[in-house]
Order: structure tokens, then sequence, then C-alpha cells
């Protein structure tokens, strides 16, 4: 059996019940122009598939403007504003976290969020994507004070709104395997877990109007993990039944402020 057949039995229980699987791709980690920001720009350009950036505000190079003006399917998202650990040794890696005064991370966040929205503009969401999906929450029921309205972590969402005002969707599927060599994850166990929470939303078990997230970190990303998208896409494309989300659409009213 092919190793997508999991995937496209899925997808056709999808179609067989007259629905359209909806999914995103996000990528984090951006600051700066390189090759293989190019070459996510050029697999997703191939196949018109929306890719949402997630940037870190404090890191931002002019050239990474350069390369979005070259990718129409491309969106800037906030990533956290330094990619920086504030946690205490032997904790797990927190930006965004208890660790320092509330209104000192919200005023960094604006900071962050002002930078990218003047470098960036109309090609800018208002979105925080918390540096290693980790926030929070008194963090998150503030964040629109520092005119942030959408949130994007990891794993199935609770609910569709994180806080009052803030709109949440996250990634499901990461295709690092970050605990074991950061390696690619493979294409089976890729393709399961995509295939779990699609089958989620369709049965009800998670909340069915999350598109289902593949999360890619451009930067990172060994050369089984590019061809594994490419096919993905490729395999998506081809269904009738799928329909990858521009960032624009899964947070419509942090769009609009942005623009």
């Amino acid at each position: 059996m092919s190793a997508w057949q999991p995937l496209q039995d899925e997808l056709s229980r999808w179609r067989a019940a007259g629905r359209l699987a909806t999914l995103w791709c996000r990528d984090d980690d951006a600051t700066r122009d390189t090759p293989a920001l190019r070459r996510l720009f050029s697999v997703c350009g191939k196949h018109r598939i929306p890719v949402a950036v997630a940037a870190v505000p404090a890191g931002v190079e002019p050239t990474l403007a350069d390369a979005l003006a070259e990718c129409a399917t491309a969106t800037i998202v906030q990533h956290g504003y330094a990619h920086r650990n504030h946690a205490a040794p032997g904790e797990r890696n927190w930006e965004l976290g208890w660790h320092r005064p509330l209104d000192t991370c919200i005023d960094e966040l604006a900071r962050g969020r002002e930078r990218l929205a003047a470098t960036f503009g109309s090609r800018f969401v208002a979105a925080l994507v918390p540096p290693w999906n980790r926030v929070d929450a008194a963090i998150v029921a503030a964040l629109p004070r520092a005119g942030l309205h959408g949130l994007s972590t990891f794993g199935p969402r609770a609910a569709s709104t994180a806080a009052p005002g803030v709109t949440q969707c996250n990634s499901h599927v990461d295709v690092i395997a970050w605990r074991h060599g950061r390696g690619f994850i493979g294409a089976e166990r890729a393709i399961a877990l995509l295939v779990e929470h699609l089958s989620a939303r369709r049965l009800g078990d998670v909340d069915a109007a999350e598109a289902t997230g593949l999360l890619t970190h451009h930067l990172d990303m060994p050369e089984d993990a590019w061809r594994f998208v490419d096919a993905l896409f490729e395999a998506t494309a081809r269904t009738g039944s799928t329909r990858w989300l521009d960032v624009r659409e899964l947070f419509p009213v942090t769009s609009a402020r942005s623009a």
C-alpha cells in the first residue's frame, strides 16, 4: 500500500460527506532572504499554496521584504519579538512566559508588530506565533493591547477564540523531529498526523472548523522533508476535496486591522 493511501482514503471520506478539507501552511523563524526561504517560496508558488511566514521582528532584515515581494502566495505573521529564551536553566524554552513582567512582554510585542507592519504593509497579518509554541495565558489575554488579534500555537485548539478579541488557529503537523536529531519525521508519520487531525475534525472529536495546519521550518529542513512537502502539495491539489487557506482567511479581523 502506498504511504499516501491513508490520506487519500480520508479525503475520500470528506468528499463522500460533501465536505471540503481545509488546510494551511505555516513556516517559522524567518528573518532574511536565504536560499532555503527562496526554495520554500518556489515550492509554494509552484503549487499555488499560500504560506504564512512567521518572522522574528527584532531580527528582520530588509532582504526578507525583497524576497516576499517575489512570492504572491506568502504572508507575514509575527514570531514573538526576538525569539529569545527567558526561562530558568533546566526549564523548557519560553520567550512569552511568566518569567518577565506582563507589561514588558506586551510592550515588546507591540514594538514588533509596529516594525512588521511598517516593513511589510498589507502583506503582514497581526497574528502571533509564539516561539516554541508556548505563551502564558495572561499574555494571550493582553494581546489586543499589543495590536495582535490572532494566535497560532500547536495542536488542536480548545476554541476558536483564545481570549476576547483573539482568534486562534494552530498547526498540527511539524515535519521536523526536534528531539530525534532534527531530521524529517518521515512520510508515514507525517501522513498519519494529517489523517489523525482530519479524521478527528470529520468525526467532531475536535473543532471541525479549524483548518489542519502543516508546520515547516525552512532553515532546518532536510532534503527528504522538502520532497515530502512538495509531494503533499501535489497530492492534495489533485483530490478536489481540499483547499489550502490563506492566513488572512484564518484571521480575517487581524487582516483588516493590518491593512
